[in-house]
């Protein structure tokens, strides 16, 4: 059904949530896991005092730390892992990657880090379940799917 699994993560717990089901799922079906960590290049400030370089520098350095920890968690589960970080709007750069390495399920957090943010700039689970061509399982903070990816292709809430 699925030969790959592609896990989005930003380190927050949802995505936390979400890398550890994808791997239980990439285990269980075996098949590799791509870990995917996107950094976000909208901001949701514009103003003098913050530096958009030292932002963008943290953040480059939380996405390395949530993908050195997909690669831990999965090498511990005996998963083949591939990780890769961007930068970019998050849902474009997952679809992206969706079309470029031909992955067949992608799993995100129901939320991610800021709910302030996700209400200015829109919700990136959102927008992957309305535009990937792909199914989208969809995990909450307690590890339980939002959104159950049917057989027939159909998702349910």
């Amino acid at each position: 059904m699925y030969d790959s699994v592609l896990v989005a993560t930003d380190g927050s717990e949802a995505s936390a949530a979400a890398v550890d089901h994808g791997i239980a799922l990439a285990a269980r079906l075996e098949v590799p896991l791509h870990g995917l960590a996107v950094v976000e290049t909208r901001t949701g400030y514009d103003n003098a005092i913050v530096d958009p370089d030292e932002v963008e520098t943290r953040l480059r350095s939380e996405a390395e730390t949530a993908l050195e920890s997909v690669e831990s968690t999965a090498r511990e589960a005996d998963v083949t892992v591939v990780t890769a970080c961007r930068t970019g709007v998050p849902h474009e750069e997952i679809l992206a990657y969706v079309e470029e390495r031909d992955v067949d399920l992608v799993v995100i957090g129901a939320q991610g880090r800021s709910t302030f943010r996700r209400v200015l700039l829109g919700s990136t689970a959102d927008a992957l379940v309305r535009l990937s061509p792909v199914p989208v399982l969809v995990v909450g903070d307690d590890g339980a799917a939002d959104v159950r990816v049917e057989d027939d292709g159909v998702a349910d809430e």
